[in-house]
């Protein structure tokens, strides 16, 4: 009798479970949109508390806890965040492989753990799960605006190694990948034109165009970017630099 009554009270209380969860998703949203990206990321903690493979909230909360981590000055505190990140995007690829978001937030992190790794190898090593996992994202989702932008980022950062790194590189690679500033560019747009907001898109796009000696382009790119509204929490320190770019250039 009391197995019977402790399974009608869980199967009452499932309703009520999800709608938390959709509430704070919810909250988890608006905090993000108001640009409180500490307090979205607490939402979603709260979401995977009740809900561990909710592949929205582990999306989300790698994707946060990356930009956080970001913005930190301390080397310590900034791996802290991009570790939790990692965490966060490695377990949704355990709930869903074939996510396109669970691959570019994986992609992201990969990318911010090499701001912090100081051993040549493991940096390689993320450089190229940066590449595999963006990859992948696009083959899910050939129109996912952000996956585009990394790959091109991915092409930007791969034409400006330096010596040292690209030995690495060439060494874990089996030989230098095939990086260009052109394909750099062609990803950018191809982002620019599936998110015209995405204001680090427009950054590094204008920045690509002045490495290829397209400085009529950066200008035009860049005059697109100061009159963009902020939707992350970054995006007002990126207009500033845009903007200062722009300065200089004039």
């Amino acid at each position: 009798m009391k197995q019977v009554l402790l399974a009608l009270l869980l199967f009452a209380a499932a309703p009520l479970v999800a709608q938390d969860i959709k509430t704070l998703l919810k909250e988890a949203e608006n905090a993000e949109r108001s640009l409180k990206d500490s307090e979205a990321l607490d939402k979603y903690k709260q979401v995977l508390a009740t809900d561990p493979d909710n592949i929205q909230a582990l999306v989300k909360a790698s994707e946060l806890s990356s930009g956080i981590g970001a913005r930190l000055a301390d080397k310590k505190a900034k791996k802290t965040y991009f570790d939790q990140a990692k965490t966060y995007a490695d377990k949704a690829l355990q709930v869903d492989a074939n996510n396109a978001d669970a691959n570019y937030v994986r992609a992201v992190v990969a990318g911010k753990l090499t701001e912090t790794e100081t051993e040549n190898k493991k940096i390689v090593a993320y450089v190229k799960e940066v590449k595999d996992y963006a990859d992948k994202a696009l083959a899910l989702n050939p129109v996912h605006a952000r996956a585009s932008f990394t790959l091109g980022k991915w092409h930007m950062e791969m034409v400006n190694l330096n010596w040292a790194k690209k030995a690495a590189v060439k060494l874990l690679f089996g030989g230098l990948p095939d990086a260009t500033i052109d394909d750099a560019i062609k990803y950018m747009e191809k982002s620019r034109q599936l998110d015209k907001y995405f204001v680090l898109n427009h950054l590094e796009l204008a920045k690509a165009y002045k490495a290829d000696n397209k400085p009529a382009k950066a200008i035009e790119i860049l005059n697109l970017l100061v009159k963009l509204p902020n939707r992350t929490a970054d995006d007002a320190a990126l207009k500033e630099e845009g903007k200062k770019m722009l300065q200089d250039m004039l």
